[in-house]
């Protein structure tokens, strides 16, 4: 018995410590001052580490002028830790027409510059705002 509750104790001590194991995120929302937006529950930016994870910009119109807007607000978006597309990891893009993102496809890839990164593409059949058409949110790593 005494062997079992020391092996109890032992395991609750260390739960509760690898609980309380906390990590610094820095937070920027289009430059609202409480970084994060609280009446839907997120931020536009999140640094952990040498990482951003940003959150998806939309557009209403999945043409050449609504994806350059996207991808000008994800600029908006890197450079607010001193980020670029080069530093660019993983790009998940969600949209209610896929057809015409691959037809737009090269407005996209201009903002890369030819350096790619991982990307999945999805079409989906509304996103959270319910008018908006395209969504595409960022992974990007940052030099040590």
């Amino acid at each position: 018995m005494k062997i079992i509750l020391s092996l109890f104790f032992a395991c609750t001590t260390f739960l509760c410590h690898a609980q309380n194991n906390s990590i610094k995120k820095e937070k920027w929302h289009w430059d609202n001052p409480s970084r994060q937006d609280t009446s839907a529950g997120y931020v536009q930016v999140l640094k952990v580490d040498n990482m951003l994870y940003i959150s998806g910009a939309v557009t209403k119109e999945v043409t050449p002028e609504g994806i350059r807007q996207v991808y000008n607000a994800l600029e908006k978006s890197l450079k607010s830790f001193g980020a670029t597309f080069q530093n660019v990891v993983k790009e998940n893009l969600y949209t209610t027409d896929i057809e015409a993102m691959k037809k737009h496809n090269s407005i996209r890839k201009a903002f890369y510059n030819g350096d790619f990164p991982a990307a999945t593409w999805v079409q989906v059949s509304r996103l959270y705002m319910s008018e908006a058409k395209l969504e595409v949110e960022l992974t990007a790593h940052l030099p040590k």
